[in-house]
């Protein structure tokens, strides 16, 4: 895909260059298209280096191709980060005084703005109005984030994360290939209590649940998210189920499933349970052992989707967070899980190494329900949510048989 990156002329013109960085790696195109300000933060070997595109703010530069009308008709997708109040201004009243301005009023492809500049720019009826004429227009304009300023001032104003960008503009350009479709997504960690305090969990962050649920919205699905202790905010769009408990999650899940087209079990469900929580605080005695707290198993509820199918046709997509060990390896053990568990896919997931529960990023194989593999997928948690997406819907699109 051809992108375009505008870069305007703000501080927050360094987050671009890992806003690049993301879309190259996610295997995009990228052009920038910086102002003449921008230059003045950013220089121009930066950008070329990191793109591998030549790079120009000024529309008397390439004119033998038109390039301040080529760049706009070829993209697919232009983002421009920071979008300062000028920039936006600019935007909103039609102006083409610079290369950047001209390509947005060129381009017929999807636009993301995504503002940074102090509070009471923001907040100022003038850009108020700006932003407004935009988004009528169909333009999408990012709510910036509440932060340190430049200076000592902090408020709203301050430029999303590269991740956050990257990921909204992404979005605009998915495939509507869950359009009419209802999917469950299970995220987070359930936690089963051990006594009025404490309970048995895990350091699932929920990240991949959500950026599942967040990609299939997306899509054009309609996602009912089954949440168990996020870490992270739910997406817009998307009607959250919280649970706590595996029991809870197991109920949620199937009142949900009865008319779902795909269940993704991506939540940390726990293994086992305290058999007879305590409904005080279990407290230290001194010269007494330590209690011994007996465990019982929690339904598998993967198993039990995969076995029941409370829709016809319906797809059960899980997911397996495992290590290495004397037994096997990541792989060899997600494909005794796979065979065992009867999903459609499985996805394995390696965790350590920065990857995994709390992180940004995710490494997983993607297994056929036999346990061969059907493909890999390395990257952002919105990347690998793609992957997933992309491998049930080649299950959905295919005939179903009783």
């Amino acid at each position: 895909m051809r992108v375009v990156l505008g870069v305007s002329g703000g501080i927050a013109a360094y987050k671009a260059v890992l806003l690049l960085r993301l879309l190259r790696e996610a295997g995009h195109e990228v052009r920038v298209v910086p102002t003449r300000a921008a230059l003045e933060f950013v220089g121009r070997p930066t950008w070329e280096a990191l793109s591998g595109q030549p790079v120009t703010s000024d529309v008397f530069e390439d004119v033998d191709r038109v390039a301040h009308v080529a760049i706009g008709q070829e993209a697919d997708l232009v983002v421009v980060a920071p979008a300062t109040a000028d920039l936006l201004a600019r935007a909103a009243t039609g102006q083409t005084d610079d290369l950047l301005t001209a390509t947005l009023l060129v381009t017929r492809a999807p636009v993301l703005l995504a503002p940074a500049m102090h509070t009471e720019m923001w907040e100022h009826p003038a850009t108020v109005a700006n932003v407004a004429t935009l988004r009528a227009r169909g333009v999408h304009v990012l709510d910036p984030a509440s932060g340190r300023l430049t200076g000592t001032d902090s408020g709203p104003g301050r430029l999303p994360e590269p991740d956050e960008i990257a990921a909204a503009a992404l979005a605009l350009v998915r495939p509507r290939d869950l359009a009419g479709r209802h999917v469950v997504v299970s995220a987070g960690g359930t936690r089963e209590p051990l006594d009025a305090v404490r309970f048995l969990g895990n350091r699932s962050s929920g990240r991949q649940g959500v950026a599942l649920a967040a990609t299939a919205a997306a899509r054009g699905a309609r996602v009912t998210l089954v949440a168990a202790h996020l870490s992270v905010a739910a997406p817009a769009g998307v009607d959250v189920v919280p649970v706590g408990t595996a029991d809870e999650l197991r109920e949620a899940v199937r009142v949900a499933a009865k008319d779902a087209d795909a269940v993704v079990m991506a939540a940390a469900v726990a293994d086992f349970r305290p058999l007879d929580p305590a409904t005080v605080k279990i407290k230290k005695r001194p010269g007494a052992a330590p209690p011994t707290i007996a465990l019982a198993e929690t339904v598998d509820v993967l198993a039990e989707l995969a076995s029941d199918r409370l829709r016809a046709g319906q797809v059960v997509v899980g997911f397996a967070a495992e290590t290495g060990d004397a037994e096997g390896s990541v792989l060899e053990h997600g494909q005794a899980k796979a065979r065992r568990k009867g999903a459609d896919l499985l996805v394995v997931n390696a965790v350590g190494d920065g990857l995994g529960f709390g992180t940004r990023d995710n490494d997983v194989t993607i297994l056929r329900a036999d346990g061969s593999v059907l493909t890999t997928a390395r990257g952002s948690k919105e990347t690998v949510a793609d992957a997933v997406w992309d491998a049930t819907v080649a299950l959905l699109d295919e005939p179903f048989q009783p």
